[in-house]
């Protein structure tokens, strides 16, 4: 077997993607051939691979900064949240049904333990490394006894395990040791150290807290990350890096033409693939922002509705907060509005939904002349085709079927045909994600938008996302190479945990 390491956190956030994709960049530019891994992911931001698996879009992320396709392997177990209590269930990239959390960790999820355990160590046998990220916390004493992404994988794989603490949110120290204090003998074996993530000021002061952290745990701390602006990679569950514009935060490169241009995604419930708006805020001169009120979309010069995991549920909650009478009376007036996937299917004349929300035939906005169907099966793929004169790819992951009665095509193949979406004025609507992360494609679609918009708005000639998100990467990769103990780093990984680490008391319950 290959080497090995388990990133953990004390908290969810602490930086477990980042930390992973930066040791991943780290690894390969030394020449080792490496892999990501997330045992189970929760997240409604995912990704369709070349063989057609549905994997987190972290992963996905992952496997770009080792400069390896994605596959399912990677993310054997995707949980997609549905609503308050279900998830839909993703194993080797294809869904199984639906479960409750009770359900799940009642039963289901023990019994994915060696079917994970399988595909880490095939993708171990493949790679001179595989860089492991957990979730949440390793110290949920709730559920360890069903636990598959955090100690139950490190046990099961004999991983050595780092602890990431976010420095920024305070309390670090308590972190660590209480993380460690809360495991069982048998898991505190694995725990080698900690990593220190988003300090601000001089590292001198914080040396003597990382003496006595040793002393008390006998266990040392592995670098000391620096806070850095625009270090995320695409979120699992919260809004914090779209929000921020990451790919683009650290720049401050002006508009290229007079205006800018406003952008407003309403934040429908479930949203799905907010990232895909990642690409128009690394545009410089566009300002992208989420909104939930109809007040806020009157200045804006696009409006876009996302894809959702609750199609009808977003369309009741466009309506009970006047945001889908402002979006009617937006198209009525020719102003531009974006659909993707379940934004697009909102956008059209009703829905038979018989698979999410099971509430058969809803009216949907009818700014689109599509009838949306939810098959049982679930659509993914990676397709490519050309709109407005350009090249597009992107990637599909839906239930919804659309049988579009007029307008125009949106994307079509290189004959003209049409393949997917649907455009009647300035109302466009597409289920393919990722579009806009083609840069020819994206520069005309800002254009018509500044046009429509009567915006003085030019899209910058040189702006390649492709070329943003491996500047990004690289990133991540120096600060591991620069801020952490880089040889001790591929001790740990070649050789696993240190022995004779002490138990710190009082361990977990019994």
């Amino acid at each position: 077997m290959s080497g090995g390491l388990l990133v953990a956190g004390t908290t969810s956030d602490a930086g477990k993607s980042v930390v992973t994709a930066g040791i991943c960049r780290w690894l390969v530019r030394q020449g080792v051939k490496v892999a990501p891994f997330k045992a189970q992911n929760m997240s409604l931001n995912s990704f369709v691979t070349t063989e057609g698996a549905e994997i987190g879009r972290a992963q996905a992320m992952q496997a770009q900064a080792c400069r390896v396709e994605p596959t399912a392997l990677m993310n054997p177990v995707l949980l997609k949240p549905g609503g308050e209590q279900s998830s839909q269930v993703v194993l080797l990239g294809k869904p199984v049904g639906e479960m409750t959390a009770r359900g799940y960790h009642g039963g289901r999820q023990q019994k994915l333990l060696g079917t994970v355990l399988d595909c880490l160590a095939e993708l171990r046998g493949t790679y001179d490394a595989v860089i492991c990220e957990g979730a949440g916390s390793p110290a949920e004493i709730n559920l360890r006894r069903t636990d598959i992404v955090n100690m139950g994988i490190a046990r099961g794989a004999r991983l050595p395990v780092l602890v990431v603490g976010d420095i920024d949110r305070g309390g670090v120290f308590a972190s660590f040791f209480g993380t460690v204090a809360l495991l069982s003998p048998e898991d505190q074996e694995l725990v080698a150290g900690f990593l220190v993530n988003k300090f601000r000021g001089d590292v001198s002061l914080l040396e003597p807290g990382l003496d006595m952290l040793h002393g008390l745990t006998g266990r040392r701390t592995y670098g000391v990350l620096p806070f850095r602006h625009g270090l995320g990679i695409d979120e699992e569950d919260g809004l914090r890096v779209s929000l921020r514009g990451t790919v683009r935060e650290s720049n401050t490169a002006p508009p290229v033409g007079e205006d800018v241009l406003r952008i407003a995604v309403c934040a429908v419930p479930l949203m799905s693939n907010f990232t895909d708006v990642d690409a128009l805020a690394a545009e410089p001169g566009v300002v992208v922002r989420f909104v939930d009120r109809p007040e806020e979309l009157a200045d804006a010069d696009l409006v876009v509705l996302p894809g959702t995991r609750g199609t009808v549920r977003a369309l009741e909650w466009l309506r009970e907060r006047g945001l889908a009478d402002a979006v009617l009376r937006r198209a009525a007036e020719g102003r531009p509005v974006l659909g993707i996937c379940g934004g697009y299917q909102l956008l059209g004349e009703h829905i038979e939904d018989e698979v999410e929300s099971r509430l058969g035939r809803v009216e949907g906005l009818g700014v689109l002349p599509v009838r949306v169907r939810f098959a049982r099966e679930k659509t993914l793929t990676r397709p490519v085709g050309q709109a407005l004169g350009e090249r597009v790819e992107g990637y599909e992951i839906h239930h919804g079927v659309a049988d579009v009665q007029g307008g125009e095509a949106f994307i079509s193949d290189e004959h003209g045909h049409s393949l997917d979406g649907c455009r009647v004025g300035r109302t466009w609507g597409t289920h393919w994600h990722g579009s806009l992360e083609s840069d020819g494609f994206r520069r005309a679609f800002l254009r018509e938008v500044a046009a429509a918009a009567g915006r003085r708005f030019v899209p910058a000639a040189d702006t390649s996302f492709a070329g943003l998100r491996e500047e990004q990467l690289d990133r991540l990769g120096d600060l591991i190479e620069q801020h952490a103990d880089t040889d001790a780093l591929w001790r740990l990984i070649e050789s696993g945990a240190p022995q004779g680490l002490p138990f710190i008391p009082p361990g977990a319950p019994a």
